[in-house]
């Protein structure tokens, strides 16, 4: 139990102020748990986990909001995984429709079944990041996290 600087009274470890006098303690301690909270007391796992959780959006909104290194590598990570399968997908629509004007209704066959497995790759990716996240592992997909260090730099 820590003691206030002021009058010596007993206050509780985390105590902004002393519940005696009323004078401000010192920095309160860390978070339990071994996660170091910035500002936003938002622990670094929870913010990787965040990165994924609305695709390339939140991941870009982490980019931009969060400096932490691990927090960054997530936020690169996602822009530039779900990013790249949005810019994919968007494309392969387009060849979708053009099929369909083409060739009507034989041409959508494979690419149809390219797009449901472009959707399986995405929600596969989507779970296994989050919880890699949440673990507080930086788990790296194999060719979009060297692209995400060549475009962003290192984190």
């Amino acid at each position: 139990m820590a003691h206030c600087t002021k009058c010596g009274a007993a206050v509780a470890d985390n105590a902004g102020f002393c519940a005696a006098c009323g004078a401000p303690q010192s920095a309160a301690s860390a978070p339990q748990g071994g996660a170091v909270a910035t500002q936003s007391q938002m622990a670094e796992n929870v913010a990787g986990l965040l990165c994924y959780l609305f695709w390339w959006v939140t991941g870009l909104i982490f980019f931009f909001i969060d400096k932490r290194p691990a927090v960054q590598f997530h936020a690169k990570q996602s822009i530039v995984v779900f990013g790249g399968l949005t810019i994919i997908r968007f494309v392969l629509g387009m060849f979708i429709g053009a099929s369909f004007f083409a060739v009507g209704f034989a041409g959508l066959g494979a690419f149809g079944l390219l797009m449901g497995l472009l959707w399986l790759l995405g929600v596969v990716l989507w779970i296994v990041l989050m919880i890699k996240a949440s673990q507080g592992e930086q788990f790296r997909v194999p060719i979009a996290a060297d692209l995400a260090d060549k475009i962003f730099g290192k984190s």
